[in-house]
Protein backbone atom coordinates (compact mmCIF):
# COMPACT_ATOMS: atom_id res chain seq x y z
CA UNK A 1 0.00 0.00 0.00
CA UNK A 2 2.49 2.31 0.67
CA UNK A 3 4.51 1.85 -2.75
CA UNK A 4 1.41 2.44 -4.53
CA UNK A 5 0.79 5.13 -2.54
CA UNK A 6 4.55 6.61 -3.45
CA UNK A 7 3.73 5.98 -7.11
CA UNK A 8 0.59 7.56 -6.65
CA UNK A 9 2.44 10.78 -5.55
CA UNK A 10 5.53 11.10 -7.96
CA UNK A 11 2.77 10.33 -11.12
CA UNK A 12 0.85 13.86 -9.56
CA UNK A 13 4.29 15.55 -9.22
CA UNK A 14 4.97 14.41 -12.47
CA UNK A 15 2.10 15.44 -14.43
CA UNK A 16 2.00 18.41 -12.28
CA UNK A 17 5.48 19.64 -13.76
CA UNK A 18 4.04 18.48 -16.90
CA UNK A 19 1.00 20.88 -17.01
CA UNK A 20 3.40 23.61 -15.71
CA UNK A 21 5.46 23.19 -18.86
CA UNK A 22 2.63 22.93 -21.31
CA UNK A 23 1.42 26.88 -19.77
CA UNK A 24 4.56 28.11 -20.08
CA UNK A 25 5.25 26.80 -24.04
CA UNK A 26 1.87 28.25 -24.45
CA UNK A 27 2.89 31.37 -22.86
CA UNK A 28 5.76 31.65 -24.56
CA UNK A 29 4.38 31.16 -28.59
CA UNK A 30 1.85 33.54 -27.15
CA UNK A 31 4.30 36.16 -26.38
CA UNK A 32 6.22 35.13 -29.81
CA UNK A 33 3.04 35.91 -31.58
CA UNK A 34 2.36 39.40 -29.91
CA UNK A 35 5.74 40.33 -30.50
CA UNK A 36 5.79 39.81 -34.08
CA UNK A 37 2.26 41.24 -34.58
CA UNK A 38 3.76 44.46 -32.70
CA UNK A 39 6.74 45.03 -34.80
CA UNK A 40 4.37 44.49 -37.77
CA UNK A 41 2.35 47.60 -36.00
CA UNK A 42 5.03 49.41 -35.15
CA UNK A 43 6.14 49.30 -39.26
CA UNK A 44 2.74 50.33 -40.21
CA UNK A 45 2.65 53.01 -38.07
CA UNK A 46 6.26 54.08 -39.58
CA UNK A 47 5.75 53.77 -43.11
CA UNK A 48 1.99 55.58 -42.58
CA UNK A 49 3.88 58.43 -40.33
CA UNK A 50 6.34 58.91 -43.14
CA UNK A 51 3.94 59.52 -45.58
CA UNK A 52 2.13 61.77 -43.20
CA UNK A 53 5.02 63.65 -42.92
CA UNK A 54 6.05 63.70 -46.95
CA UNK A 55 2.39 65.29 -47.34
CA UNK A 56 2.64 67.93 -44.63
CA UNK A 57 6.40 69.05 -45.60
CA UNK A 58 4.90 69.16 -49.14
CA UNK A 59 1.73 71.29 -47.82
CA UNK A 60 4.15 73.14 -45.90
CA UNK A 61 6.70 74.10 -48.83
CA UNK A 62 3.18 75.00 -50.73
CA UNK A 63 2.20 77.72 -47.84
CA UNK A 64 5.42 78.93 -47.87
CA UNK A 65 5.78 79.41 -51.78
CA UNK A 66 1.97 81.15 -51.67
CA UNK A 67 3.12 83.41 -48.75
CA UNK A 68 6.35 84.58 -50.35
CA UNK A 69 3.95 85.24 -53.55
CA UNK A 70 2.06 87.35 -51.30
CA UNK A 71 4.49 89.27 -49.96
CA UNK A 72 6.98 90.11 -52.70
CA UNK A 73 3.40 91.29 -54.56
CA UNK A 74 3.12 93.85 -51.80
CA UNK A 75 6.54 94.60 -51.52
CA UNK A 76 6.63 95.16 -55.32
CA UNK A 77 3.63 97.88 -54.78
CA UNK A 78 5.09 99.09 -52.20
CA UNK A 79 8.20 99.62 -54.13
CA UNK A 80 6.34 101.60 -57.12
CA UNK A 81 4.94 103.91 -54.23
CA UNK A 82 8.50 104.82 -52.83
CA UNK A 83 9.47 105.35 -57.06
CA UNK A 84 6.55 107.57 -57.53
CA UNK A 85 7.02 109.64 -54.57
CA UNK A 86 10.99 109.99 -54.76
CA UNK A 87 10.43 111.27 -58.39
CA UNK A 88 7.79 113.53 -57.31
CA UNK A 89 10.47 114.84 -54.74
CA UNK A 90 12.84 115.13 -58.22
CA UNK A 91 10.58 117.03 -59.79
CA UNK A 92 9.66 119.40 -56.78
CA UNK A 93 13.52 119.92 -56.06
CA UNK A 94 14.18 120.59 -59.88
CA UNK A 95 11.61 123.37 -59.89
CA UNK A 96 13.24 124.54 -56.39
CA UNK A 97 16.42 124.89 -58.03
CA UNK A 98 14.98 126.64 -60.78
CA UNK A 99 13.68 129.53 -58.36
CA UNK A 100 16.08 129.89 -56.13
CA UNK A 101 18.11 130.42 -59.65
CA UNK A 102 16.12 133.20 -60.48
CA UNK A 103 15.79 134.54 -56.83
CA UNK A 104 19.70 134.73 -56.96
CA UNK A 105 19.53 136.71 -60.23
CA UNK A 106 17.50 138.97 -59.44
CA UNK A 107 19.06 139.45 -55.87
CA UNK A 108 22.46 140.17 -58.07
CA UNK A 109 20.58 142.81 -60.04
CA UNK A 110 19.24 144.25 -56.92
CA UNK A 111 22.59 144.64 -55.58
CA UNK A 112 24.61 145.93 -58.24
CA UNK A 113 21.45 148.51 -57.99
CA UNK A 114 22.26 149.11 -54.48
CA UNK A 115 25.98 149.67 -55.21
CA UNK A 116 25.28 151.87 -57.93
CA UNK A 117 23.07 154.28 -55.60
CA UNK A 118 25.17 153.52 -53.23
CA UNK A 119 27.85 155.18 -55.10
CA UNK A 120 25.09 158.07 -55.73
CA UNK A 121 24.51 158.65 -52.59
CA UNK A 122 28.51 158.97 -51.31
CA UNK A 123 28.67 161.66 -54.38
CA UNK A 124 25.73 163.76 -53.13
CA UNK A 125 26.80 163.44 -49.55
CA UNK A 126 29.91 164.99 -50.37
CA UNK A 127 28.23 167.26 -52.58
CA UNK A 128 26.16 168.03 -49.87
CA UNK A 129 29.16 169.05 -47.45
CA UNK A 130 30.32 170.85 -49.71
CA UNK A 131 27.58 172.94 -50.36
CA UNK A 132 27.23 173.19 -46.15
CA UNK A 133 30.45 174.07 -45.67
CA UNK A 134 30.23 176.96 -48.62
CA UNK A 135 26.95 178.08 -46.76
CA UNK A 136 28.38 178.05 -43.29
CA UNK A 137 31.33 179.94 -44.71
CA UNK A 138 28.54 182.95 -46.32
CA UNK A 139 26.91 182.70 -42.94
CA UNK A 140 30.25 183.68 -40.83
CA UNK A 141 30.76 186.34 -43.35
CA UNK A 142 27.54 187.92 -42.82
CA UNK A 143 26.96 187.39 -39.40
CA UNK A 144 30.71 187.86 -38.43
CA UNK A 145 30.35 184.62 -35.95
CA UNK A 146 31.76 181.71 -36.27
CA UNK A 147 30.18 178.09 -36.12
CA UNK A 148 31.56 177.10 -32.81
CA UNK A 149 30.21 180.57 -31.56
CA UNK A 150 27.13 180.61 -32.92
CA UNK A 151 26.37 177.10 -31.83
CA UNK A 152 27.32 177.91 -28.31
CA UNK A 153 25.12 180.86 -28.52
CA UNK A 154 22.36 178.64 -29.61
CA UNK A 155 22.89 176.03 -26.41
CA UNK A 156 23.20 178.96 -23.98
CA UNK A 157 19.70 180.33 -25.27
CA UNK A 158 18.32 176.87 -25.30
CA UNK A 159 19.37 175.70 -22.11
CA UNK A 160 18.21 178.98 -20.33
CA UNK A 161 14.86 178.66 -21.60
CA UNK A 162 14.66 174.80 -20.27
CA UNK A 163 16.30 176.13 -17.40
CA UNK A 164 13.38 178.46 -16.97
CA UNK A 165 10.17 175.91 -17.76
CA UNK A 166 11.94 173.38 -15.74
CA UNK A 167 12.52 175.21 -12.71
CA UNK A 168 8.64 175.64 -11.79
CA UNK A 169 8.41 171.58 -12.80
CA UNK A 170 10.99 170.75 -10.61
CA UNK A 171 9.42 173.12 -7.63
CA UNK A 172 6.17 171.57 -8.16
CA UNK A 173 7.02 167.82 -7.80
CA UNK A 174 9.26 168.56 -5.14
CA UNK A 175 6.52 169.91 -3.35
CA UNK A 176 4.04 167.31 -4.00
CA UNK A 177 6.59 165.01 -2.94
CA UNK A 178 7.62 166.56 0.11
CA UNK A 179 4.03 166.88 1.30
CA UNK A 180 3.56 163.40 0.67
CA UNK A 181 6.38 162.19 2.57
CA UNK A 182 5.83 164.97 4.93
CA UNK A 183 2.17 163.39 5.53
CA UNK A 184 3.28 159.70 5.71
CA UNK A 185 6.39 160.71 7.64
CA UNK A 186 4.42 162.79 10.59
CA UNK A 187 1.85 159.89 10.70
CA UNK A 188 4.20 157.02 11.87
CA UNK A 189 6.15 159.69 14.15
CA UNK A 190 3.12 160.73 15.24
CA UNK A 191 1.92 157.50 16.53
CA UNK A 192 5.53 156.75 17.64
CA UNK A 193 6.01 159.33 19.38
CA UNK A 194 2.21 160.17 21.16
CA UNK A 195 3.17 157.69 24.41
CA UNK A 196 6.59 158.76 25.25
CA UNK A 197 7.13 161.38 28.24
CA UNK A 198 9.81 163.76 27.96
CA UNK A 199 12.09 165.73 30.23
CA UNK A 200 13.48 168.96 30.30
CA UNK A 201 17.14 169.32 29.91
CA UNK A 202 19.22 171.53 32.63
CA UNK A 203 22.63 172.69 32.74
CA UNK A 204 23.60 171.22 36.10
CA UNK A 205 27.25 171.09 37.57
CA UNK A 206 26.89 171.28 41.04
CA UNK A 207 24.70 169.36 43.83
CA UNK A 208 23.82 171.09 47.29
CA UNK A 209 23.71 168.54 50.66
CA UNK A 210 21.60 169.74 53.40
CA UNK A 211 23.13 170.08 56.67
CA UNK A 212 21.55 169.57 59.92
CA UNK A 213 23.44 172.33 61.40
CA UNK A 214 25.62 174.75 60.75
CA UNK A 215 28.47 173.39 63.05
CA UNK A 216 28.65 170.26 60.85
CA UNK A 217 30.53 172.93 58.32
CA UNK A 218 33.64 173.02 60.73
CA UNK A 219 33.83 169.13 60.95
CA UNK A 220 33.94 169.10 57.20
CA UNK A 221 36.69 171.43 57.42
CA UNK A 222 38.75 169.92 59.81
CA UNK A 223 41.78 170.84 61.58
CA UNK A 224 44.00 173.31 59.24
CA UNK A 225 41.32 171.79 56.39
CA UNK A 226 42.60 168.45 56.80
CA UNK A 227 39.09 166.89 56.17
CA UNK A 228 37.75 169.13 53.15
CA UNK A 229 41.31 168.53 51.33
CA UNK A 230 41.29 164.58 51.97
CA UNK A 231 37.58 164.26 50.74
CA UNK A 232 38.14 166.43 47.26
CA UNK A 233 41.61 164.34 46.81
CA UNK A 234 39.67 161.42 47.01
CA UNK A 235 36.63 162.11 44.94
CA UNK A 236 37.87 164.45 42.51
CA UNK A 237 34.99 167.23 43.21
CA UNK A 238 35.29 170.52 44.86
CA UNK A 239 33.70 171.23 48.04
CA UNK A 240 31.78 174.84 48.36
CA UNK A 241 31.39 176.00 51.80
CA UNK A 242 30.19 179.92 51.94
CA UNK A 243 27.93 181.43 54.23
CA UNK A 244 24.93 179.70 52.55
CA UNK A 245 22.69 177.93 56.10
CA UNK A 246 22.89 174.57 56.48
CA UNK A 247 24.36 173.88 53.04
CA UNK A 248 27.21 172.45 51.20
CA UNK A 249 27.90 172.86 47.21
CA UNK A 250 29.75 170.01 45.61
CA UNK A 251 30.78 171.08 42.16
CA UNK A 252 32.05 168.43 39.41
CA UNK A 253 31.55 168.46 35.62
CA UNK A 254 31.71 164.83 35.96
CA UNK A 255 27.65 163.35 37.46
CA UNK A 256 29.71 159.84 38.55
CA UNK A 257 31.76 161.84 41.09
CA UNK A 258 29.47 164.09 41.95
CA UNK A 259 26.87 161.20 43.05
CA UNK A 260 29.78 159.63 44.67
CA UNK A 261 30.69 162.85 46.48
CA UNK A 262 27.09 163.29 47.57
CA UNK A 263 25.98 159.95 48.71
CA UNK A 264 29.59 159.92 50.44
CA UNK A 265 28.76 163.24 52.39
CA UNK A 266 25.36 162.35 53.15
CA UNK A 267 26.86 158.77 54.95
CA UNK A 268 29.52 161.12 56.86
CA UNK A 269 27.09 163.70 57.99
CA UNK A 270 24.66 161.08 59.27
CA UNK A 271 27.62 159.22 60.90
CA UNK A 272 29.61 162.58 62.54
CA UNK A 273 32.82 160.44 62.55
CA UNK A 274 34.80 163.05 59.92
CA UNK A 275 38.26 162.25 59.28
CA UNK A 276 40.68 160.58 56.68
CA UNK A 277 40.74 157.14 57.46
CA UNK A 278 36.86 157.10 57.17
CA UNK A 279 35.85 159.43 54.46
CA UNK A 280 38.69 156.97 51.96
CA UNK A 281 36.50 154.03 53.68
CA UNK A 282 33.02 155.40 53.18
CA UNK A 283 33.79 156.75 49.61
CA UNK A 284 35.38 153.28 48.97
CA UNK A 285 32.00 151.55 49.97
CA UNK A 286 29.77 154.48 48.65
CA UNK A 287 31.45 153.36 45.46
CA UNK A 288 30.96 149.93 45.25
CA UNK A 289 27.34 150.34 46.07
CA UNK A 290 26.91 152.36 42.77
CA UNK A 291 29.00 149.66 40.58
CA UNK A 292 26.62 147.49 41.92
CA UNK A 293 24.22 149.97 41.13
CA UNK A 294 25.12 150.65 37.67
CA UNK A 295 24.92 146.73 36.99
CA UNK A 296 21.32 147.01 37.93
CA UNK A 297 20.52 149.76 35.80
CA UNK A 298 21.71 148.32 33.05
CA UNK A 299 19.25 145.58 33.65
CA UNK A 300 16.92 146.92 34.57
CA UNK A 301 16.36 149.03 31.14
CA UNK A 302 17.16 145.77 29.55
CA UNK A 303 13.83 144.20 31.39
CA UNK A 304 12.05 147.59 30.89
CA UNK A 305 12.62 147.37 27.41
CA UNK A 306 12.14 143.50 27.18
CA UNK A 307 15.85 142.92 25.93
CA UNK A 308 17.68 139.34 26.85
CA UNK A 309 20.83 140.98 26.32
CA UNK A 310 24.46 139.10 27.82
CA UNK A 311 24.83 140.16 31.17
CA UNK A 312 28.66 141.59 30.88
CA UNK A 313 27.21 144.14 29.00
CA UNK A 314 25.34 146.23 31.57
CA UNK A 315 27.49 147.64 33.16
CA UNK A 316 27.99 149.48 29.88
CA UNK A 317 24.25 151.07 29.80
CA UNK A 318 24.44 151.64 33.39
CA UNK A 319 27.32 153.98 33.52
CA UNK A 320 25.39 155.87 30.94
CA UNK A 321 23.32 157.15 33.96
CA UNK A 322 26.09 158.98 35.03
CA UNK A 323 26.15 160.38 31.44
CA UNK A 324 25.21 163.85 29.94
CA UNK A 325 25.03 165.32 26.81
CA UNK A 326 24.26 169.28 26.38
CA UNK A 327 22.46 168.51 29.91
CA UNK A 328 20.32 165.45 28.89
CA UNK A 329 21.00 162.14 30.25
CA UNK A 330 22.23 159.99 28.06
CA UNK A 331 20.79 156.75 29.71
CA UNK A 332 17.66 158.31 30.02
CA UNK A 333 18.05 159.41 26.00
CA UNK A 334 19.04 155.57 25.64
CA UNK A 335 15.81 154.54 26.80
CA UNK A 336 13.91 157.01 24.78
CA UNK A 337 15.75 156.13 21.32
CA UNK A 338 14.85 152.64 21.99
CA UNK A 339 11.54 153.29 22.68
CA UNK A 340 11.29 155.11 19.55
CA UNK A 341 12.86 152.89 17.36
CA UNK A 342 11.02 150.22 18.61
CA UNK A 343 7.55 151.63 17.95
CA UNK A 344 9.27 153.21 14.41
CA UNK A 345 9.82 149.16 13.61
CA UNK A 346 6.83 148.25 14.69
CA UNK A 347 4.88 150.74 12.45
CA UNK A 348 7.36 149.48 9.28
CA UNK A 349 7.44 145.88 9.86
CA UNK A 350 11.05 145.80 10.51
CA UNK A 351 12.36 143.06 13.70
CA UNK A 352 11.56 144.81 16.62
CA UNK A 353 14.22 143.56 19.26
CA UNK A 354 17.13 143.83 16.95
CA UNK A 355 16.47 147.95 16.62
CA UNK A 356 15.78 148.30 20.13
CA UNK A 357 19.14 146.69 21.24
CA UNK A 358 20.82 148.77 18.28
CA UNK A 359 19.29 152.26 19.72
CA UNK A 360 19.72 151.05 23.20
CA UNK A 361 23.54 150.69 22.63
CA UNK A 362 24.14 153.61 20.48
CA UNK A 363 25.99 155.50 22.81
CA UNK A 364 27.55 152.78 25.02
CA UNK A 365 31.29 154.27 23.35
CA UNK A 366 30.66 157.43 25.63
CA UNK A 367 31.23 155.59 28.82
CA UNK A 368 34.51 154.40 27.72
CA UNK A 369 38.46 156.04 27.36
CA UNK A 370 39.49 156.28 23.92
CA UNK A 371 42.97 155.18 23.85
CA UNK A 372 42.81 155.19 19.89
CA UNK A 373 41.25 156.78 16.42
CA UNK A 374 37.33 156.45 16.01
CA UNK A 375 34.65 158.40 17.97
CA UNK A 376 32.62 157.03 20.93
CA UNK A 377 30.38 155.67 17.59
CA UNK A 378 33.41 153.02 16.69
CA UNK A 379 34.24 152.22 20.18
CA UNK A 380 30.88 150.89 20.81
CA UNK A 381 30.45 149.22 17.75
CA UNK A 382 33.52 147.40 19.01
CA UNK A 383 31.79 146.14 22.18
CA UNK A 384 28.61 144.98 20.85
CA UNK A 385 31.07 142.77 18.16
CA UNK A 386 32.99 141.60 21.50
CA UNK A 387 29.90 140.19 23.34
CA UNK A 388 28.98 138.23 19.69
CA UNK A 389 26.39 140.78 18.60
CA UNK A 390 24.92 140.67 14.95
CA UNK A 391 26.08 142.79 12.46
CA UNK A 392 23.02 144.48 11.81
CA UNK A 393 23.33 145.79 15.49
CA UNK A 394 27.05 146.74 14.77
CA UNK A 395 27.10 148.35 11.85
CA UNK A 396 23.90 150.62 13.12
CA UNK A 397 26.26 151.68 15.93
CA UNK A 398 29.34 152.23 14.00
CA UNK A 399 27.33 154.32 11.73
CA UNK A 400 24.70 156.70 14.02
CA UNK A 401 27.30 159.18 13.13
CA UNK A 402 28.17 158.82 9.80
CA UNK A 403 31.61 157.19 10.54
CA UNK A 404 30.90 154.02 9.07
CA UNK A 405 28.92 153.26 5.74
CA UNK A 406 25.40 152.92 6.99
CA UNK A 407 24.75 148.93 5.78
CA UNK A 408 21.23 147.65 6.71
CA UNK A 409 17.86 149.52 8.08
CA UNK A 410 18.73 149.53 11.64
CA UNK A 411 21.57 152.01 10.97
CA UNK A 412 18.78 154.80 9.21
CA UNK A 413 16.43 153.56 11.94
CA UNK A 414 18.96 154.66 15.19
CA UNK A 415 20.19 157.95 13.28
CA UNK A 416 16.28 158.86 13.27
CA UNK A 417 15.85 158.20 16.48
CA UNK A 418 18.63 159.76 17.93
CA UNK A 419 18.12 163.07 16.06
CA UNK A 420 14.39 163.19 17.46
CA UNK A 421 15.35 162.58 20.85
CA UNK A 422 18.14 165.13 20.51
CA UNK A 423 16.23 167.85 18.53
CA UNK A 424 13.09 167.56 20.16
CA UNK A 425 12.18 170.60 22.70
CA UNK A 426 13.65 171.18 25.92
CA UNK A 427 15.51 167.59 25.45
CA UNK A 428 19.63 169.59 25.34
CA UNK A 429 20.44 172.49 26.14
CA UNK A 430 23.28 174.94 24.36
CA UNK A 431 25.78 177.00 25.89
CA UNK A 432 25.19 180.89 25.14
CA UNK A 433 28.85 181.16 23.24
CA UNK A 434 27.95 178.30 20.41
CA UNK A 435 24.48 179.70 20.13
CA UNK A 436 25.69 182.92 19.17
CA UNK A 437 28.67 180.93 16.82
CA UNK A 438 26.08 178.72 15.65
CA UNK A 439 24.10 182.23 14.57
CA UNK A 440 26.96 183.98 12.72
CA UNK A 441 27.99 181.09 10.91
CA UNK A 442 24.55 180.39 9.68
CA UNK A 443 24.07 184.47 8.32
CA UNK A 444 27.78 184.12 6.90
CA UNK A 445 27.36 180.59 4.96
CA UNK A 446 23.64 182.66 3.74
CA UNK A 447 25.94 185.62 2.48
CA UNK A 448 28.59 183.43 1.13
CA UNK A 449 26.13 183.03 -1.76
CA UNK A 450 26.06 184.92 -5.17
CA UNK A 451 23.58 187.93 -5.43
CA UNK A 452 22.29 188.03 -1.90
CA UNK A 453 22.18 190.98 0.04
CA UNK A 454 21.22 190.24 3.74
CA UNK A 455 20.58 187.68 5.64
CA UNK A 456 19.01 187.06 9.33
CA UNK A 457 18.87 184.05 11.34
CA UNK A 458 15.40 183.88 13.38
CA UNK A 459 13.32 181.53 15.31
CA UNK A 460 16.77 180.62 17.47
CA UNK A 461 18.85 179.59 14.30
CA UNK A 462 15.88 177.09 13.68
CA UNK A 463 15.19 179.90 10.04
CA UNK A 464 17.02 182.17 8.17
CA UNK A 465 15.63 184.53 6.13
CA UNK A 466 18.02 185.77 2.82
CA UNK A 467 16.98 189.06 1.04
CA UNK A 468 18.47 188.78 -2.93
CA UNK A 469 18.98 191.36 -4.74
CA UNK A 470 16.83 191.48 -7.63
CA UNK A 471 19.01 192.86 -10.53
CA UNK A 472 21.28 189.76 -10.11
CA UNK A 473 19.12 186.83 -9.18
CA UNK A 474 15.47 185.76 -11.17
CA UNK A 475 12.46 184.69 -9.87
CA UNK A 476 14.04 181.51 -11.62
CA UNK A 477 17.46 181.54 -10.22
CA UNK A 478 16.33 182.50 -6.68
CA UNK A 479 14.45 178.92 -5.94
CA UNK A 480 18.19 177.38 -7.17
CA UNK A 481 19.61 179.93 -4.87
CA UNK A 482 18.05 178.41 -1.89
CA UNK A 483 18.80 175.10 -2.16
CA UNK A 484 22.38 176.09 -2.36
CA UNK A 485 22.34 177.99 0.70
CA UNK A 486 20.84 174.49 2.23
CA UNK A 487 23.52 172.64 0.98
CA UNK A 488 25.55 174.65 2.18
CA UNK A 489 24.18 175.10 5.84
CA UNK A 490 24.29 170.62 5.97
CA UNK A 491 27.91 170.39 4.56
CA UNK A 492 29.30 172.94 7.05
CA UNK A 493 27.29 172.96 10.32
CA UNK A 494 25.80 170.64 13.07
CA UNK A 495 22.67 171.74 14.65
CA UNK A 496 19.36 169.47 15.86
CA UNK A 497 16.47 169.48 13.49
CA UNK A 498 15.88 171.25 10.39
CA UNK A 499 17.10 174.80 9.68
CA UNK A 500 14.33 176.26 7.08
CA UNK A 501 15.87 178.87 4.21
CA UNK A 502 13.40 181.77 3.02
CA UNK A 503 14.63 183.25 -0.03
CA UNK A 504 12.88 187.01 -0.27
CA UNK A 505 13.36 188.98 -3.87
CA UNK A 506 11.18 192.35 -4.20
CA UNK A 507 11.79 194.70 -6.51
CA UNK A 508 11.10 198.64 -5.04
CA UNK A 509 10.11 201.50 -7.69
CA UNK A 510 9.75 205.02 -5.90
CA UNK A 511 8.69 207.87 -7.71
CA UNK A 512 8.16 211.60 -6.56
CA UNK A 513 5.04 213.61 -7.26
CA UNK A 514 5.84 217.46 -7.83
Amino acid sequence: MEQITTASSFIMIVVTLIGIFIGYAIRLVIAKTSVTSAENRAKEIVVEASKNAEARQKELILEAKDRIFEERKVFDKESRERNNELQQMQRRLVQKEDTLDRKLDTIEKRDKDLLRKEDESKNLQKELQDAKKEHLQALEKVAELSAQEAKRQVIESITNEAKAEAVPLIQKIEEEAREEADQKVKAILVTSLERNAVEVATEKFITTVNLPSDDMKGRIIGREGRNIRSFESITGVDLIIDDTPEVVVISSFDPYRREIARLALEKLVQDGRIQPTRIEEVVNKIQNDINLDIVEAGKQACQDLKLNLPRGIYPYIGRLKYRTSYGQNVYKHSIEVANIGGMLAGELNIDIESVKIACLLHDIGKTIKATGEGGHAILGAEVARKFGLPDRIVNAIACHHGEEECKFIEGSIVMLCDAISAARPGARRESFDDYIKRLQQLEELSLSCEGIDKAFAIQAGREVRVFATPEKISDEQAYLTAKEIAKKIEANMQYPGQIKVTLIRETRVTEYAK
